[in-house]
């Protein structure tokens, strides 16, 4: 990793888009165009950093940025990370880069998505057509390069922040085992997360849960819409039916959109640990307290 990236330092969003052009380079989820996005490859991505945000758009070709732990920390756990914006944008600051850096400092291997976005004008793609294909091609990318970056495959779960929640959601509900004959390698991988963590989820009504759903962790402010705020207490009632393994944070006073920012001393901010934490207590970690 970046020698910048690997210093552990945590960075507030403002600070953090100084540091851009030092990332880790991106790892396209397909080797050709992305099914659903032919000839669209020479279309750039539109990158906005202004007022400390680091917001993208225009993506045509998905992937995944990784931010590995190094070998004394690292867990042999990972998580795909699809950052939110309303299917508009990608939040890749607090909702993607940042928490990335935490979570690699931290023992957890993170991959940054950059998923197609459905709702930005002009987009001819879709939520569950193409932004959660995406989702489902990143865990199996993941797991079919789990020995060269150290990872167990057994143990990659998928995170999402609003629209990414959303995702994420999906993804816990939608999936398969791959294509065991398949002539693309990361096709013959299954895309069914072994742990979700639903971070301010999005149209929670769509949400299903069974027996056979992946445990699943999630934080959202009591301030939030009622579908998020309200939703996933409902949500947390879904888990607890089915006997799947759940844990459910609703921090008071906050509202929206809090990610990770190093600078959030509140009781929400400190949600990456409660996350640690609870992977640890769900058996995801192994020997690296």
């Amino acid at each position: 990793m970046n020698s910048i990236l690997s210093t552990g330092l945590l960075l507030s969003v403002s600070t953090f888009a100084c540091f851009a052009d030092s990332l880790p380079d991106a790892i396209p989820l397909w080797s050709g165009a992305a099914p659903g996005s032919e000839g669209k490859s020479e279309k750039g991505e539109i990158v906005d950093r202004s007022g400390g945000k680091f917001n993208v758009s225009n993506v045509h070709i998905p992937s995944i940025t990784p931010f590995l732990p190094p070998g004394d920390k690292a867990t042999g756990a990972a998580v795909v990370i699809a950052p939110g914006g309303g299917h508009r944008v990608l939040c890749l600051g607090h909702e993607g880069f940042s928490l990335g850096e935490w979570m690699a400092d931290h023992g957890i291997a993170a991959f940054v998505l950059k998923y197609r976005l459905a709702e930005e004008e002009g987009s001819t793609y879709s939520v569950d057509g193409h932004a959660l294909v995406d989702t489902q091609r990143a865990i199996r990318l993941v797991r079919s390069r789990a020995e060269e970056w150290g990872i167990d495959p057994s143990r990659v779960g998928v995170m999402g922040f609003s629209a990414g929640g959303e995702l994420a959601a999906l993804a816990g509900m939608r999936h398969d085992a791959g294509e065991t004959d398949a002539a693309d390698p990361i096709a013959r991988q299954g895309c069914r997360p072994d742990f979700e963590a639903l971070i301010y989820p999005g149209r929670s009504a769509r949400y299903t849960v069974d027996k056979n759903s992946p445990p699943v962790f999630i934080a959202c402010g009591y301030d939030d819409r009622q579908d998020i705020s309200e939703g996933m207490a409902e949500l947390y009632l879904k888990y607890k039916k089915a006997g799947v393994q759940a844990a459910l944070f609703i921090y008071s006073g906050t509202g929206h959109g809090f990610g990770y920012r190093a600078d959030n001393k509140s009781s929400a901010g400190a949600w990456p640990w409660r996350f640690r934490e609870w992977l640890a207590d769900s058996g995801f970690l192994q020997g690296k307290e």
